[in-house]
């Protein structure tokens, strides 16, 4: 009986002690004073704590009788702080390594670049990569892209297994492609990188040797030509959407069991996108023979070689200007100046003036025929421009192209150059409409308004310097002939007298009417100062 109330006291003791010990440590932090026993309380054995032993927690009982607690004493919140900072420094560490920035290819767009139109950036339709998997509105595709793999097997008789492997070797790189971390794990990256990779392989050889060829059904809802396609297509060339060339390239080998199918997937990759394409002009022979002279001089050019750590959105971009020569040297060379470089500024970056104030300066445009959509010249008072056709998905096009060469360093800003361009010749719906009127606009947008929306609002923000520029120098001749004020007279004569057949008749009446009252009155003051005798 006595056992019993002794054991209840000490129960209602110790937690009443450890009541106690708690108020203890929240009012002084640290360290705690020796526990008297209660006086309302029955005499108890000696209770004492010891704080030698931190990280004991049991309860032992001495010979003596005596019930020794021990506890652990409260960690300081600045042995914590001072531990997080040591963490972020170390992280740091690891973020400057120069050898993971040299790999770096497939970014994340820039806030300031996305804030106005987020949707450009971001895939509606299909995620590829690791930015955006996962995410609910593109969790419908995976059920394909599974398809994909599994056609993939039976086709070539293969084992999952082989893919996995390869995948497993090309991790480490393929994620120093990526910027940041993303919350994949190693299982999880590499089956993203099958997944998607025969995805996208499916897509480009199913566009060029026919989807039916490659075992899929006429009405199939994705693996056909239909109007899902364009859609996938346009998020298929976005900047965060991409994957590892390499990666796309090992994947292909692995499926016709052939080894260097360098280029390959360039290939394939510029006929899928083609439909992307901002010109319908097919390419001249003219054009055609000096793309073949200058390739036969100068490798470096080729689109589908091999880069490395690239992506489908750099190829096409590479596709695009593939049929230039050697650009016009830049003013000057100097990729980033920290003199020169800026954000956009429409007052500082104006490389050239509008259609409608170059038309007043006697400038006249024509179209020039070549497929070369950014391949611009000026040549005696003439500004030849190559046709361009805007269509829906052109805006999301040049946005990511714009964002890649913002991006990356080792790109030159040919594509943000035109843009910017053209940005500044088209201030108004009057300008779209006239080059429209030239051949030059082709678009299949609401109205010419959109048209000028559009090229307005592409370059916002952007890192630009107006020096360096492949059409600097034209846009320097351009500038002089329209500071030539005997050109904007004669300009002005031609737009206000002889804008049509009818006011030249009567201009050429008045000058007629002109000259015989100038006759007239000239003889009749001859005759007066003298007259015939």
């Amino acid at each position: 009986m006595v056992a019993v109330f002794y054991k209840d006291m000490l129960s209602w003791y110790l937690l009443t002690l450890k009541i106690r010990e708690k108020l203890e440590t929240e009012n002084q932090g640290q360290g705690s004073e020796p526990v008297n026993q209660d006086q309302n309380l029955p005499s108890l054995p000696e209770i004492t704590r010891s704080d030698q032993n931190n990280h004991n927690h049991e309860q032992t009982l001495s010979e003596a009788g005596k019930i020794e607690v021990t506890k652990e004493s409260p960690k300081e919140p600045r042995d914590d702080w001072v531990i997080s900072i040591t963490d972020k420094l170390e992280q740091a560490h690891r973020d400057d390594d120069t050898t993971i920035w040299g790999k770096l290819c497939i970014y994340r767009v820039p806030y300031y670049l996305q804030e106005n139109d987020n949707k450009s950036y971001f895939p509606q339709t299909v995620s590829l990569g690791p930015y955006h998997h996962g995410k609910k509105r593109l969790r419908s595709m995976d059920r394909h892209k599974w398809r994909a793999v599994n056609r993939i097997l039976k086709r070539t008789n293969q084992n999952i297994k082989m893919y996995i492997d390869a995948m497993r070797e090309l991790e480490e790189k393929a994620r120093a492609c990526y910027e940041g971390p993303f919350g994949l794990s190693s299982n999880e990256f590499i089956e993203m990188l099958v997944l998607d990779g025969c995805f996208v392989l499916e897509l480009f050889r199913g566009a060029v040797e026919g989807f039916t060829e490659l075992g899929y059904a006429r009405n199939d809802p994705v693996f056909a030509m239909r109007g899902s396609m364009h859609s996938i297509q346009r998020d298929m060339i976005m900047l965060e959407n991409q994957l590892p060339l390499f990666v796309l390239n090992r994947l292909l080998e692995l499926q016709l069991g052939t080894r260097n199918q360098t280029g390959l997937v360039a290939q394939l990759a510029v006929r899928f996108f083609d439909p992307l394409m901002p010109t319908d002009e097919p390419m001249t022979k003219t054009d055609q023979s000096k793309l073949e002279n200058y390739l036969a001089r100068d490798k470096a050019f080729d689109p589908f070689a091999d880069m490395g750590e690239l992506h489908c959105l750099d190829v096409f971009r590479r596709s695009l200007l593939r049929s230039s020569p050697k650009p016009e040297p830049r003013l000057s060379r100097k990729r980033w100046s920290s003199r020169n470089t800026r954000v956009a500024d429409k007052r500082r970056q104006q490389l050239i003036h509008c259609v409608t104030e170059l038309r007043e300066a006697g400038i006249k445009f024509r179209r020039r025929k070549t497929d070369r959509f950014w391949d611009i010249q000026f040549n005696n008072g003439y500004l030849e421009i190559p046709r361009l056709l805007i269509h829906d998905g052109t805006k999301s096009l040049f946005l990511n192209l714009i964002a890649f060469e913002q991006c990356h360093i080792d790109s030159r800003n040919d594509i943000t150059s035109y843009i910017i361009f053209m940005d500044n010749l088209i201030d108004s719906h009057e300008d779209v409409s006239y080059l429209h009127y030239c051949g030059i606009i082709e678009h299949w947008l609401g109205s010419d308004s959109e048209v000028a929306n559009l090229f307005n609002r592409l370059c916002e923000e952007v890192v630009f310097d107006t020096e360096d520029s492949y059409l600097s120098r034209l846009s320097v001749e351009v500038n002089r002939y329209y500071n030539q004020k005997w050109n904007a007279w004669r300009a002005t004569l031609r737009h206000k007298y002889f804008n049509n057949p009818w006011a030249i008749v009567s201009f050429c009446a008045a000058v007629i009417l002109l000259v015989l009252t100038l006759s007239q009155s000239f003889y009749a003051a001859y005759a007066y100062y003298k007259p015939p005798t």
